[in-house]
């Protein structure tokens, strides 16, 4: 019992002090991005005309309103493309009536039937992408939202010819009560965002992309393998900004920050979605994915107070506890507040319970699993493709 209460001590100790020095990045490198979105996230005089690609599948929450973000952009040249599997999709039926609203705005509206890559989003954008009309396109998932001046900033980055391509952050943002969707939301506020803009200072640059929205020009998709390639990865967006980095293409987090909305779902469909991308971002990044089960404060506090309930020392396990839930109360805190968030104090509040929450689906991204995605069920290989396992019939 005494070697297990060490062993339970020692754990709770190592992970704690890990944890802390975690906080202590985010805070210096949210600090920095504040700064950086102060200074950098204008408009300016650089204006090319642009193609935004949509893939869409199937009807969610909000999707009306953000579909409407699109077409309502400030920008003097830009069209839409649309792409689902089916004319029947509800989705592609929702952003032909969306668009019926704005006949001033050239939208276009694209089926491609059952996708032949394992990734069916990438398999849309590859169409899109070819029909496009512009050389720089915006490919934006249909769970984004975003301003009217979002193409007026996003764009100012490629003006620099160096640059090959950036991607904007966001805030999750549910428009519901239900815990089980908030607490998804500031998971991807602030254990995404901090996790990132970490990365970014350590890799000394950016090696990777986020897809909700990703700025490029078409020729970084074939500089990056090729779309029949990266239609295999469930991670595409990941291996688009690492390859294209790995080149030596600019590769760069956007100082304007966007929101994707998350959908109302049941925990056990929101555990389920949100496992999928751990064990994407196990196989796309396995150091790192390994290196994240030290950054969890919360699950080690409860370490410690379990081992304070043992050892008879249940006041000192108490405020071990605590202290986790301090640590985490801080990361949110300045996290969403370097992001923008105005409504940013119930969602710190609850941060702690997400934090233990990304521990358990930490863990869980290490049993063998399978991943059911857009009708299809795959495995994820040890080179972090996809494996089909059953065909798409949706």
């Amino acid at each position: 019992m005494n070697l297990m209460l060490h062993i339970l001590f020692w754990i709770a100790v190592i992970g704690s002090i890990t944890s802390t020095i975690y906080c202590l990045m985010v805070l210096f490198v949210a600090e920095r991005f504040w700064r950086r979105r102060r200074r950098n996230d204008r408009t300016g005089l650089f204006l090319p005309p642009v193609s935004i690609l949509k893939p869409l599948h199937g009807m969610e929450s909000g999707l009306e309103r953000n579909l409407a973000s699109f077409f309502e952009q400030d920008y003097p040249e830009f069209e839409l493309l649309f792409c689902a599997r089916y004319e029947s999709d509800e989705g592609l039926r929702l952003a032909r009536d969306v668009g019926s609203r704005y006949p001033n705005v050239r939208a276009r509206y694209l089926t491609c039937g059952e996708p032949q890559y394992p990734n069916a989003k990438m398999y849309s954008v590859m169409l899109m992408a070819e029909a496009a009309e512009y050389e720089v396109v915006v490919s934006s998932d249909a769970d984004a939202r975003v301003e009217r001046d979002f193409l007026r900033r996003v764009v100012q980055p490629l003006a620099d010819d160096k640059i090959a391509l950036t991607w904007c952050p966001y805030l999750g943002t549910a428009n519901t009560s239900n815990l089980t969707t908030r607490l998804d939301a500031v998971g991807k506020s602030v254990e995404m965002g901090s996790g990132v803009l970490v990365a970014d200072l350590v890799e000394g640059g950016t090696k990777f992309a986020l897809g909700v929205s990703m700025v490029l020009r078409r020729k970084a998709f074939d500089e990056a393998g090729g779309f029949e390639d990266l239609g295999q990865f469930p991670a595409e967006d990941y291996v688009i900004g690492n390859r294209l980095a790995a080149k030596g293409k600019g590769v760069l987090i956007s100082p304007h920050v966007i929101r994707l909305m998350v959908p109302d779902t049941s925990y056990a469909v929101s555990f389920k979605n949100q496992l999928r991308w751990m064990q994407s971002t196990r196989r796309s990044r396995p150091m790192g994915h390994l290196g994240t089960g030290l950054t969890f404060s919360v699950p080690f506090g409860l370490m410690g107070l379990l081992w304070g309930v043992l050892a008879g020392h249940p006041v000192a396990g108490a405020l071990w506890l605590l202290g986790s839930c301090f640590n985490r109360w801080l990361q949110a805190g300045v996290m969403l507040g370097a992001l923008g968030e105005r409504r940013w104090f119930w969602l710190t509040l609850i941060y702690p319970l997400r934090d233990f929450l990304g521990g358990l689906l930490w863990g869980f991204s290490y049993l063998p699993a399978e991943v059911y995605y857009h009708g299809g069920r795959f495995s994820i290989g040890p080179d972090g493709r996809y494996k089909e396992i059953v065909k798409n019939v949706s």
